[in-house]
């Protein structure tokens, strides 16, 4: 079983930023994709961003230019770096990650072997 833990999420007034990092319990380097996803209250969860295996970046258009996905496999972790915070990006933020051979996107076919985080809270205050 693999694990997924989230760390890095807070409140920020608007406009801050915020670095979210998720460590795998297993390689990063071999994982076919892995990626951000969010749920704010009353909401469907959404795709935020996602990073191949060749490091092919895909964003949601809500937060390009502002959010940026990476992972350092030396240390098995993925990152969220994300600038410019508004009200509407308050959410609960979680981590996934698949090793199953396939497309990297954010169709739930991609994650039907994948695993998920606990999740991390982000409060962004107007």
């Amino acid at each position: 079983q693999v694990q997924l833990v989230e760390s890095g999420g807070g409140s920020v007034q608007a406009g801050g930023s915020l670095r979210l990092s998720c460590a795998a319990s297993r390689s990063t380097y071999s994982s076919t994709c892995m990626g951000w996803f969010r749920q704010a209250p009353g909401k469907e969860r959404e795709g935020v961003a996602l990073i191949d295996s060749g490091g092919g970046m895909v964003s949601a258009n809500s937060v390009l230019g502002r959010f940026t996905i990476s992972k350092d496999n030396s240390k098995n972790t993925l990152y969220l770096q994300m600038n410019s915070l508004k009200a509407e990006d308050t959410a609960m933020y979680y981590c996934r990650a698949t090793w199953n051979i396939g497309p990297c996107a954010f169709s739930s076919a991609t994650w039907a072997s994948g695993y998920w985080g606990q999740g991390t809270q982000v409060t962004v205050s107007s």
